[in-house]
Formats: C-alpha cells, sequence, structure tokens
C-alpha cells in the first residue's frame, strides 16, 4: 500500500513550530542555508579593483508575500503592509531599503479601482520609507484560484557600518529585552475586521516602516549594544524569544506588567480567546540589548515617533534556573508561565 503523504496546513504558515519544522526540515536543509535564519540575508560584496577593506559593501536582501483578508484594515491595506513588512525584514539587519520589487497576483473579478488603492498604498509608504519601488510583474489567475490579489515583495539594501553582525548566537545572560512598541496590534485589528467587531476610536493596525527608527537607535548609541532585532509579526512576542531562546541556548524572561498593550487588544483577545503575546506586530521590533546600554537604546528609540512606547520587558537568564531554551513570562499574579511557539495557526491571513 502506498503511504500517504503528508499534507501543508495551515500552521506551516504561522510563524510557529510546524512552520519552523517546515523551513529547517524541507526547504532550508536542500538549498544549503545557514541558520539561525535571519529576517534578510546578507552579501558581502567586493568592488572590482579596490582592496576588499575598501571595496566591500555589507547587502541586505529580503523576500516575502503578502496574502492578508481582508485587503483593507483599519489602518491600513495590503499595500502599504507589503512595503512595510519589506523595509522592517532589512532594517531588522541593520539596514536602510534601497530598491523594492513588488509582484501582483491577482484574482479574475477583482476590482480595478481596489487595485488602484491598493497600488497608491503602496506609492505613499515606499517615499514615507525613503525606498523605490523599481520593478515588478503582474499576473492574472481565474476567479476561485486566488483570493482577491496577493502581493509577493523583494528588497536590497545597505547596511548600516554601525550594526555589527546581528545575530541571536550574540546574546548572553544578563543582556536585556526591549520592544519599541505596544504588542499584538496588528494581528488583532486584521482579525476583529474580520469577525465584525467595531471599537471606538477604531483599533488600528500599527503597520509602519521602522528604518528611521533603526537608523536612530545606531546613530545614538553604541554600534555594540544592540545583539539582534526581530519585528514580532506572525507568531507575535512569544514566538520570537522562543526562537532566540533555541537559537542562542539561553533562557528569555519577560515581566507581563511591562509588555506594552492596548486595553483595546486586551479586550479583543479575551472576546476572541486569543493571547496578545502571539498576536502580529507590523510596526514594533523587539531586540536584546547589552544590560549597560539599554538605557540609551531606549532613549533613542523614545526619540523617535515609531518609539515613543519603548520599554524594557525583561533579561536573558543563563541555563540552570529554568528549563533549557525557554520563555518565561512573570505574571501579574505573581506567578510564572512557560510561553512556547504555537503549534498551529492562532491567527491565519494576517499578513
Amino acid at each position: 500500500m502506498e503511504k500517504e503523504k503528508i499534507k501543508i496546513l495551515l500552521g506551516h504558515g504561522s510563524g510557529g513550530r510546524l512552520m519552523r519544522k517546515l523551513v529547517s526540515e524541507v526547504i532550508t536543509a536542500e538549498f544549503g542555508m545557514e541558520e539561525p535564519l535571519l529576517d534578510s540575508a546578507i552579501l558581502e560584496l567586493n568592488l572590482p579593483g579596490k582592496a576588499p577593506d575598501a571595496g566591500a559593501s555589507r547587502l541586505a536582501f529580503t523576500t516575502d508575500s503578502y496574502v492578508v483578508s481582508p485587503v483593507f484594515f483599519e489602518g491600513g491595506d495590503i499595500g502599504d503592509l507589503a512595503i512595510n513588512g519589506t523595509v522592517n525584514d532589512l532594517a531588522m539587519t541593520g539596514a536602510q531599503p534601497l530598491a523594492i520589487a513588488a509582484g501582483f497576483i491577482i484574482e479574475e473579478g477583482f476590482a480595478v479601482e481596489d487595485l488602484k488603492r491598493v497600488v497608491r498604498s503602496m506609492s505613499l509608504a515606499a517615499k514615507k520609507a525613503g525606498v523605490r519601488i523599481v520593478t515588478g510583474d503582474t499576473k492574472v489567475v481565474e476567479k476561485g484560484k486566488g483570493d482577491g490579489i496577493f502581493i509577493n515583495t523583494s528588497g536590497i539594501g545597505t547596511i548600516d557600518p554601525m550594526a555589527k553582525n546581528l545575530s541571536p548566537h550574540n546574546i548572553r545572560p544578563g543582556d536585556a529585552i526591549i520592544v519599541s512598541g505596544d504588542m499584538g496590534r496588528h494581528g488583532i485589528s486584521v482579525m476583529a475586521r474580520r469577525n465584525g467587531i467595531d471599537f471606538d476610536p477604531p483599533l488600528e493596525s500599527d503597520t509602519k516602516a521602522l528604518n528611521g527608527l533603526v537608523k536612530r537607535i545606531f546613530s545614538f548609541s553604541n554600534g555594540e549594544a544592540v545583539k539582534v532585532m526581530r519585528d514580532p509579526t506572525r507568531g507575535g512576542l512569544a514566538t520570537v524569544l522562543k526562537e532566540f531562546a533555541m537559537d542562542s541556548g539561553l533562557t528569555m524572561v519577560i515581566r507581563e506588567e511591562d509588555v506594552p498593550v492596548m486595553p483595546a487588544v486586551k479586550g479583543a483577545c479575551g472576546l476572541l480567546g486569543l493571547d496578545h503575546l502571539y498576536a502580529a506586530c507590523e510596526g514594533a521590533l523587539v531586540a536584546i540589548v547589552a544590560p549597560e546600554l539599554a538605557e540609551s537604546v531606549l532613549e533613542a528609540m523614545r526619540h523617535d515617533e515609531a518609539g515613543r512606547a519603548a520599554a524594557a520587558i525583561g533579561r536573558v537568564v543563563a541555563p540552570g534556573q529554568y528549563p533549557d531554551r525557554s520563555v518565561i513570562l512573570e505574571t501579574l499574579a505573581g506567578g510564572e508561565r512557560l510561553l512556547d511557539m504555537l503549534a498551529g495557526e492562532q491567527l491565519p491571513r494576517i499578513c
């Protein structure tokens, strides 16, 4: 009897445990890609005719696809989300964006006026981030073979000389865990719109480009301050910290009272049975920072509009006190809760 083939599930795109397993066992192993994987690949280029130290350029290169449903949501749409998400993936490696390519997969019957609206928001987001959309592709599929519109992007940028080789391998016990803003707002905004939940005032996605914030961090603080950065998109804050723990071999301990979250997000999570620690952000970052420089990084963040709500939320702990490679939440009630990666999909189709 022929062995039944394992099928792809929605959870394989969650950013959680199933996705990490799929990527590491099926994709990166075949391509020979080194782990830990960052938000962008780092390319070392040497200009011909120049000494390596004089002609070397460090570039960041990234690609992503956006399948958000609904296409339009409070505070944004799939268009500005695609640009901001690409810029942010570059920024998490310390890069400033140079150019973006955009590919559209459009379902037959999608309204031309809606396409114009999406493209316009992409243009405005690109101008705000200081990046050019330089090339792309358009395909149309039969009705019923898509879901309105999907967007694929690729981006390239130059890495700030002050940004060292950012990696989870740089994390050390005692390092501070910092976030640049409130958690979970994008994912809950999209889910609220999808489920017909209204807020007064509206709960808007936090989608925004973070390259200006990252530039400020490296200009205001010592280049050795930041060990690694990540934007908590699919899987949210808890998943990013679990990835840091697994890749560094250390434990992340965070304080529930210090994690910034809007009351509306907490309320919606209670209504929908969700956890804001696993809900996506599209305009915030998580940074692991040398403890003696944490205040400098926080000050730099708070001087930028995208980092007004920056907060230190925890610390890195050596193995021994807690289970290896774990994430611990110190709760408001005075207890401790173990945070793990989601096994499946909490919030499908949110980015």
